[in-house]
């Protein structure tokens, strides 16, 4: 129920900062008795794909919080929360920012994630089983894979490519949608019931198809954060770390994190061009060839 009221406030959000965002550009309706306003169509589509994404970046860190049960260390309680701290610290020295927020979340499965809407306001997060299995220095990389997505501004770079994704998706659907209206159903008004079914399939087929290109961003990134991790942190335990992962995933792990956080754990098995993240062969494989 609470992702569930999460999503609807957000969505909320959107619609409301979306129509302040519109009035304030006086952008009127994008469809007129000639045709699309295909101006005034582009900047609507531009404001709702990028405040959605935006919106999502600038609560990524509030609704992580809460979704995944995040505890921060805002005080350490033990020696190993210390020891967690000091090598965050360590590690954003290193990288060259600002120390994010720290927490731990209670899932058994080895996972990580680092969110936020700007490399000098993150958090990194790790579950409590990574903690639990992982070898000191295994998890030093993890988090170093994880400062490494906050040092190379991923999230912001993420939310851009999603906006842009989202602007096009949105604009070429109704493109679409006006031309089967009024061509094929021959509907002169271009507001009829097959401007809005087209629009939709258009929408869902072009969604997909642009899906592909955050994915394969996606996986990009990967292994620029593991090579952080191999940077920051040592080379053989980021190896080792990712084939502890691998152990674990074969034997039938799965993730229920949310997709947007799977940072440094697989996507569900998904090796496909839809997969946000590499196949770990293959990210141990490019390490190797690195060294």
């Amino acid at each position: 129920m609470l992702r569930i009221g999460l999503f609807l406030l957000t969505n909320l959000a959107v619609l409301v900062v979306a129509g302040i965002v519109l009035s304030l550009l006086g952008v009127g309706s994008y469809r007129t008795a000639g045709g699309l306003d295909l101006q005034n169509l582009l900047v609507f589509c531009a404001v709702f794909g990028f405040v959605g994404s935006f919106i999502s970046l600038f609560i990524s860190k509030w609704m992580a919080k809460r979704t995944m049960g995040v505890q921060l260390i805002d005080q350490p309680r033990n020696a190993d929360e210390q020891w967690l701290v000091d090598t965050v610290v360590e590690l954003s020295q290193k990288a060259g920012i600002k120390t994010p927020e720290i927490g731990v979340f209670p899932a058994q499965e080895s996972n990580a994630f680092a969110t936020g809407w700007n490399r000098n306001a993150a958090l990194v997060a790790v579950s409590l089983g990574l903690l639990q299995r992982f070898e000191r220095d295994e998890v030093k990389a993890v988090l170093a894979h994880e400062i490494g997505h906050v040092a190379n501004g991923d999230m912001i770079t993420l939310s851009l490519i999603q906006g842009v994704v989202n602007t096009f998706v949105m604009f070429f659907a109704r493109i679409i949608g006006d031309f089967v209206d009024r061509v094929l159903l021959k509907n002169e008004n271009g507001r009829g019931f097959g401007f809005m079914i087209a629009t939709l399939v258009a929408e869902i087929v072009l969604g997909i198809l642009a899906s592909m290109i955050v994915a394969a961003f996606s996986r990009y990134r990967e292994f620029r954060a593991d090579h952080a991790g191999a940077t920051l942190a040592d080379r053989g335990a980021m190896i080792r770390a990712l084939q502890r992962l691998q152990a674990e995933s074969g034997a039938g792990a799965e993730s229920q994190m949310p997709s947007s956080m799977r940072a440094f754990g697989i996507s569900g098995g998904m090796r496909s061009l839809f997969a946000s993240h590499p196949p770990l062969e293959a990210r141990i494989q490019a390490l190797r060839d690195a060294a």
